[in-house]
């Protein structure tokens, strides 16, 4: 009787332990018609795994370890990160929506029906992982809304211009793609110890900017561990640096006045990811770039290989490309086209205005490197990220025309981007590396204005009602240290 009762003992609570184990099961988030069908080898019901996966702030910063199959590194993603993405999705969605004068169901609609099907399937499911992961967090955006946040960089400033004069939609506000970030790339007889240096910092709107604080330390299934800086919610930096277990090196300044759009083209964000995690030189990296290019945020990509000094420049247009590289020299970026034919079939940009922004940055750029030429280290990298000359009134002027911008001192703004004067804007990130670092899988990371300036949002708000818009999500951007970040580390 007493074995009997025991084996009834154990029977029941295996039932029990079953049963919790289902409940225990997060529900899937909202995915789309046929996706069971289109993954049949996936259960409906499965739960992706957590185990490996971390989060720790520091600097500023919000560091993610996230590692497994797409399906798993998606999950994590949602998961850890869910109160920063549900915050960035809603400045995204107030900054589209406002700019565009679209509601928020038309980029649904483009997420779904345009980019979706474009999509690798292994970041299918690490975007459907994300959707399922902030579910299990009870954070109500689903597939479409995650797919739409991805293309935040190339739906509002290429789709929707691009959209509009397709189909003359009336009215249509001007809208004109973006031109964001200062960086470089030197390598030879450029710096210090002859091998690689790499530095980048961010320029966006302070309601985006301020929210672009995660480091990215990813081990995927397949292909090169990564390490990149990057907006939550998205699966590429998006502003683009980062390195790869395989030695890339890898950041980019935007192309100012670009016109032109694929909607039969992947996704650049798709695009970016694939090509910093699968790319082991600089011939793939520029492959996988060109594969389904959409025109969507079209850069001048720095490139480097750590493992033979080499770097490049590699200008993506639409209708026209070039890449450009050495193994003794160095490339700038400031926003600026630089090859006749992109310019000419892809742009409307001036590249004779010497007080643009861009021209004016390339100006400084090329007067530090050839000052500093074969002393050009880490730390004055950093330095140049956050210097203030203005090389049109050749004086030190923190406006939009310096390398660390503050916009929101310039009575000018950037027309040719569609920022008004005084818009709140600029550098809101500083990131370097050198040759070093990078085989350690390691770079430096400053939040915030470079120069260490602090952008306050309540006394901007006041003095400048016009963005009175943004007040419910406009935040204080308070610059953070330097911070050296490394693949696998934990929490200090």
């Amino acid at each position: 009787m007493a074995i009997m009762r025991k084996a009834f003992t154990a029977t029941l609570f295996a039932a029990l332990c079953a049963v919790a184990a289902w409940l225990s099961v997060p529900p899937r988030g909202n995915a789309p018609r046929g996706w069971a069908a289109q993954f049949p080898d996936r259960p409906i019901t499965q739960s992706p795994d957590l185990k490996g996966s971390y989060r720790f702030e520091q600097g500023g910063w919000v560091f993610v370890h996230l590692k497994g199959s797409p399906q798993q590194i998606g999950y994590q993603h949602g998961y850890l990160l869910a109160s920063e993405i549900l915050d960035a999705f809603q400045a995204v969605k107030l900054r589209d929506t406002h700019d565009t004068h679209r509601d928020w169901n038309f980029f649904r609609q483009a997420a779904r029906e345009m980019l979706w099907p474009m999509i690798d399937r292994e970041y299918q499911e690490e975007l459907q992982g994300i959707a399922e992961g902030l579910k299990a967090k009870g954070v109500a955006l689903d597939l479409d809304d995650v797919v739409a946040l991805n293309g935040f960089e190339e739906v509002a400033d290429y789709y929707v211009p691009w959209y509009d004069a397709e189909h003359k939609v009336a009215n249509a506000p001007h809208l004109v793609s973006p031109g964001n970030c200062s960086a470089f790339v030197a390598t030879g007889s450029y710096t210090r110890d002859h091998r690689v240096v790499m530095a980048h910092n961010n320029w966006t709107s302070y309601l985006h900017g301020e929210r672009w604080r995660v480091i990215f330390d990813i081990t995927p299934q397949h292909g090169q561990r990564i390490l990149m800086d990057g907006f939550p919610g998205v699966i590429t930096s998006d502003d683009d640096f980062g390195v790869n277990s395989g030695g890339i090196m890898v950041t980019e300044t935007t192309i100012t006045q670009f016109v032109g759009w694929d909607p039969h083209g992947k996704p650049e964000f798709m695009r970016s990811r694939k090509a910093l995690q699968y790319a082991n030189s600089i011939d793939e990296y520029v492959r996988i770039m060109l594969e389904g290019n959409n025109g969507g945020y079209a850069n001048d990509w720095l490139l480097a290989d750590n493992k033979t000094g080499e770097i490049a420049q590699f200008e993506l247009g639409l209708k026209a490309h070039r890449v450009w590289r050495t193994k003794d020299g160095v490339f700038v970026g400031s926003n600026f086209a630089r090859d006749p034919a992109v310019i000419a079939k892809d742009t409307t940009f001036d590249p004779h205005n010497p007080a643009s922004s861009p021209n004016a940055r390339h100006t400084c750029w090329n007067e530090l490197m050839e000052q500093n030429k074969g002393r050009i280290d880490v730390t004055m990298a950093q330095h140049f990220m956050a210097d203030h000359y203005d090389a049109f009134e050749k004086r030190t002027n923190a406006d939009e025309r310096s390398l660390c911008a503050h916009v929101e001192d310039s009575p000018r703004g950037v027309e040719i981007w569609g920022w008004p004067p005084n818009y709140p804007g600029g550098a809101v990130t500083g990131k370097a590396m050198d040759s070093a670092m990078a085989r350690a899988m390691s770079f430096y990371a400053r939040r915030g204005h470079p120069c260490d300036g602090d952008f306050i949002a309540a006394p901007f708000l006041k003095a400048h009602p016009e963005y009175a818009w943004q007040a419910p999500l406009l935040r204080d951007m308070k610059a953070g240290p330097w911070t050296v970040f490394k693949a696998g580390e934990h929490a200090p």
